[in-house]
């Protein structure tokens, strides 16, 4: 059985695994599901819509499943996935979809992050604290964007690449570069990300040609 905490209000229609662990006064609505060896924090709310995969460690007062902030939604049954072994830190928040919103495995959402309607995080991806993203945003697999940076609705964000704290994202990134500057501008390639990863030289050559 589930290890649910009395002041928790989880509705009978969830679907939680064994395992899971439910702190005090998380809410938690119908239709929601949350895979084994997930941890939902104390205060938090999980919304109707809401995946939660396995092993995935939510702190307190986070909020996942919300209604998308975006006019064209009318109320229709949407989602939010998260994927396993991630890490969702203090008072994020993460909209569900007018389609579905999907965070990928092994992220790092750090506190006050914000992942609008539709967003598609990859794998292995930090968003630092405070990070805001409008709705449609993608960011690719071990992507890191720095403290408090906005990003700009329907931007795609490479693969590997990092983006320095506090800089305005109004348009794509691509893979592998770092990005800084007012206005946002591409300073090179993120050789320490792709070294740590396992890049090889000849790859990082490579890239350093295409760049």
């Amino acid at each position: 059985m589930p290890k649910v905490h009395s002041t928790a209000a989880v509705s009978p229609k969830a679907q939680l695994a064994d395992d899971v662990t439910v702190e005090a006064f998380a809410v938690i609505d119908d239709d929601v599901a949350v895979e084994s060896g997930s941890i939902i924090g104390s205060s938090t709310r999980l919304f109707s819509g809401t995946r939660v995969g396995k092993n995935v460690k939510i702190s307190p007062m986070v909020s996942i499943g919300g209604e998308p902030q975006d006019k064209k939604f009318s109320g229709e049954p949407s989602n939010v996935f998260i994927g396993n072994d991630t890490v969702i830190r203090e008072f994020a928040t993460i909209n569900r979809g007018t389609g579905k919103t999907t965070v990928g495995s092994n992220c790092l959402i750090m506190a006050y992050a914000h992942v609008a309607h539709d967003g598609v995080i990859g794998d292995n991806v930090i968003l630092s604290n405070a990070v805001q993203l409008a709705g449609h945003v993608h960011v690719g697999d071990y992507a890191i964007l720095g403290g408090m940076v906005p990003v700009h609705q329907f931007v795609q964000i490479g693969a590997h690449c990092m983006i320095g704290g506090g800089f305005r994202v109004p348009k794509d990134v691509p893979p592998y570069v770092m990005a800084t500057g007012h206005p946002l501008s591409y300073s090179g390639l993120n050789v320490v990300g792709l070294r740590r990863r396992g890049f090889t030289s000849d790859q990082i050559g490579t890239l350093k040609q295409l760049y």
